[in-house]
């Protein structure tokens, strides 16, 4: 199994390196001491360097090694029908794509029984169409094993359905979380290799976490009066402080035209030099607009590559298709600031354009990050192209939804096609982002009018520190 694997790999690489690094010492050291007038301490950083050089390749080579060695444990051979069974729990919103995947992946290609149970409810979810998983006396024996008070975790079965410590001698296993239980029996449990189950069962609470947002935002968009209960979970969605982001200062502000929004943005570190800036509007308002918006965010964040911005326009494509929602799509921005490289990795699904603001010689300048992929849920997405601008010390970027853009004066011109605009964010991009949200968000009620705004209004401002 792929840890016994890695540890006799570590063993015998180790042995070898120092074998390799012995035999260099031995052969080495008498001729360099012979050539030079310093020669012990010559000799002595000569073959230091040789060996750290060692070092270093035979890691790089290992971890390499390391990684195809458990590509290939967990996709190849029995494992691999657990590790597609995970590849479809990604996709899954719902009880009935779960169904579905345990269906296609478990039943059809693994040959395997499977029984989900609510515990709390001692409600049978699903059940294989066989004599194991229909009988009364296994429900009754795992019902008397296995209470609704059962901890979390993956647990082997035996074969008298009780817990055994040893997936070698088991005949199946179950999760547990949140009082779910999920069996899965199948005789050939020993040929799984042990490292899938922790990835199976991280996948399985993401699912229920996943699923239960959704059933409760379900729940509260069919009773329509209930306004302020779904607009403090839509909340719930957005940040409620901006993470830390060292060289990116971060400002946002929100203000729903209703109790409810289609907006939405988020902030995600990557790690201590990349961060992951999303906005986005959901067509419409209201209810189905609010179900889409918290959809999205939690598809973008359970993601586990946060840099494949492509895979994640397509994930958040196909949730909303999958809702079957009509006329419901979204329009979003998602850039990847890089602040050790200085650069902006983005797609711009049909956003107004994000900007750049940019010191120069002459003042300030603006660089529009313009769209580069179509609207998102509602048609074929086709080629989903990734676009990169460089960044410098004080750059500000400022993304804001069409609410922005698009509030009028008493003519009817739009803000966003004014000088006032562009002189406004040109001479606010020295500012802290919080200041520079403040000037913007004042000149939209002082060009409004005092009139009631026709659009919810959302912004992000992000400003590399110098």
């Amino acid at each position: 199994m792929y840890k016994s694997k890695r540890a006799a790999m570590l063993i015998v690489s180790s042995a070898l390196m120092i074998v390799i690094i012995m035999a260099l010492c031995i052969s080495l050291i008498p001729p360099i001491k012979g050539s030079a007038p310093y020669s012990d301490l010559y000799a002595f950083i000569i073959v230091c360097l040789i060996s750290m050089t060692l070092i270093i390749v035979t890691r790089n080579i290992r971890e390499l090694t390391f990684d195809r060695l458990q590509k290939k444990t967990i996709y190849e051979g029995e494992t691999s029908i657990i590790s597609r069974f995970i590849d479809r729990l990604r996709i899954c919103y719902s009880n009935e794509d779960f169904f579905e995947a345990i269906s296609a992946v478990l039943e059809q290609d693994g040959d395997c029984s499977v029984l989900y149970v609510d515990r709390f409810k001692n409600y049978i979810l699903y059940n294989s169409p066989d004599r194991l998983t229909t009988s009364k006396e296994t429900m009754s024996t795992l019902e008397l094993n296995y209470s609704q008070n059962w901890k979390d975790g993956v647990f082997f079965i035996g074969e008298n359905l009780g817990i055994v410590s040893s997936p070698k001698t088991a005949r199946g296993f179950f999760l547990s979380n949140e009082k779910h239980h999920l069996y899965v029996f199948c005789r050939y449990t020993r040929l799984f290799d042990e490292i899938i189950y922790k990835k199976l069962f991280d996948e399985y609470k993401r699912f229920q976490r996943r699923c239960n947002t959704i059933t409760d935002l379900s729940e509260i968009a069919s009773l329509s009066k209930e306004w302020q209960q779904l607009a403090d979970t839509q909340k719930s969605f957005l940040p409620q402080k901006m993470p830390d982001t060292p060289k990116l200062e971060i400002a946002t502000y929100f203000r729903p035209l209703v109790n409810v929004s289609g907006d939405y943005y988020s902030v995600l570190p990557i790690d201590e030099n990349k961060t992951l800036l999303m906005l986005g509007d959901v067509s419409g308002k209201g209810l189905a607009a609010a179900l889409v918006m918290g959809l999205v965010m939690n598809t973008v964040k359970i993601l586990e590559n946060k840099n494949d911005l492509p895979a994640m326009i397509r994930a958040v494509d196909k949730a909303i298709k999958g809702m079957k929602l009509q006329d419901k799509y979204t329009v979003l921005f998602l850039g990847i600031v890089d602040t050790e490289k200085m650069k902006i990795t983005y797609i711009n699904a049909s956003m107004s354009d994000p900007l750049i603001i940019s010191r120069a010689a002459t003042g300030y300048k603006i660089k529009p990050l313009t769209s580069n992929c179509s609207l998102v849920g509602i048609i074929d997405l086709g080629d989903v192209a990734v676009a990169e601008q460089q960044l410098f010390r004080g750059d500000v970027i400022l993304m804001a939804s069409d609410g922005v853009s698009e509030v009028m004066d008493s003519n009817g011109v739009e803000l966003g096609t004014t000088k006032l605009y562009e002189d406004t964010i040109k001479k606010s991009a020295a500012k802290h982002p919080k200041e520079f949200v403040d000037d913007v968000v004042n000149l939209i009620m002082e060009y409004n009018g005092g009139k009631k705004l026709r659009d919810d209004v959302t912004m992000m401002v992000a400003k590399v520190q110098r």
